[in-house]
């Protein structure tokens, strides 16, 4: 009985003590932020070494208004430094890169605009994207670069598995639909983000994102 009392107690001074909270929280900091639109993604996909990061760096200091960058290697340079094993590693990897989606569609819903630096080079993340985004608020970059070029950045980059970017050359843009093409072999990081930045505002509809998901998430 005293036991039962003494929670009886305890659970009422925690009522007095919210009700007491609450009765002193200024009202404008309790109201969550209306989020008027949702904001533009600009999805720059490309393999490794393409440039994609230098073109989103540039892209920032471009872009009117506020824009974030995006790279998929922050959300996996977030992870602790522990070893994976070979036979976890693409479960690992594939974690990652779900989680790394819906962290780009939830700061989109916020009202964010967007660079995310991502290569496509699996089916699945495309599709998965399909899903997670806003269609009509998503611009599919692709940014291509001759395979010599890209093997050459990687054995002058040091940091890249070597081979990675012929791994994924065939692969990342396999669907073939994008809303622009730069080509960074030949032009440099600002002039790709140039193209892109004068690209932006007047882009057409349907956008590559729309038609990809009428093809492959909703055939008729």
């Amino acid at each position: 009985m005293a036991d039962h009392t003494n929670d009886n107690v305890a659970t009422a001074a925690r009522e007095a003590a919210t009700a007491a909270t609450a009765a002193t929280v200024d009202p404008a900091q309790a109201r969550i932020p209306d989020t008027p639109a949702g904001g533009t993604v600009i999805l720059l996909n490309g393999t490794s070494s393409s440039g994609k990061s230098s073109i989103a760096q540039a892209l920032l200091d471009m872009l009117d208004g506020t824009w974030f960058h995006m790279p998929v290697d922050a959300f996996h340079a977030m992870r602790c430094k522990g070893q994976i094993s070979d036979e976890d590693l693409q479960a690992e990897i594939d974690r990652t890169c779900k989680g790394f989606h819906r962290a780009v569609a939830g700061m989109a819903a916020g009202g964010n605009n967007l660079v995310v630096d991502y290569p496509l080079s699996r089916r699945w993340r495309l599709l998965d994207l399909l899903d997670v985004l806003v269609p009509e608020d998503t611009i599919l970059i692709a940014v291509r670069c001759p395979l010599p070029e890209l093997e050459r950045r990687e054995r002058d980059r040091g940091d890249r598995q070597l081979g990675l970017a012929a791994m994924q050359y065939d692969q990342v843009h396999s669907h073939e639909l994008h809303d622009l093409d730069v080509d960074s072999g030949l032009l440099s990081p600002e002039e790709c983000a140039r193209r892109i930045r004068d690209f932006v505002p007047g882009r057409l509809r349907p956008t590559a994102f729309e038609r990809l998901r009428q093809t492959l998430r909703n055939p008729t």
